[in-house]
């Protein structure tokens, strides 16, 4: 079972996605408040909180939300929710607003050609020493 930090928001992201590991670092540099804490989807850690959670993977090219005994989010409401927290991106809140579906389309279309527009590595990234707390192990 894992233990997920106390008070902290988990962000489960595609490891070898070059723009899912720029938006983590932008995550980073933004999360004044020390809000997320992130693991990989192919890491065994990422792999457990899948499995506890029951989250079905198999239909889910998306980012995954959880806030620990709440609930989890993915794909455009997991990227809202995440930015709310993020010093300089509060404002995509309001994309809220629009239809989910519609949020869900524009962030499917992305996520699915994110491998040929913007690359992907041949194993997950690691982090620097200097970031290493703030991934789950």
């Amino acid at each position: 079972m894992v233990n997920f930090p106390e008070n902290k928001k988990i962000i489960l992201f595609d490891g070898v996605c070059n723009l899912c590991n720029k938006t983590v670092q932008t995550i980073i540099k933004n999360d004044v408040n020390d809000v997320f804490r992130f693991a990989p989807l192919q890491s065994d850690v990422g792999r457990q909180i899948i499995n506890e959670k029951g989250i079905d993977t198999e239909n889910l090219d998306s980012v995954i939300l959880i806030e620990p005994g709440v609930a989890y989010y993915h794909k455009s409401t997991a990227a809202i929710e995440i930015a709310r927290h993020l010093k300089g991106y509060s404002w995509l809140k309001y994309f809220k607003s629009l239809p989910e579906g519609l949020r869900d389309g524009v962030y499917s279309f992305v996520a699915n050609n994110r491998y040929s527009w913007f690359g992907k590595k041949d194993t997950c990234m690691v982090p620097t020493p200097e970031l290493q707390a703030l991934f789950l192990k």
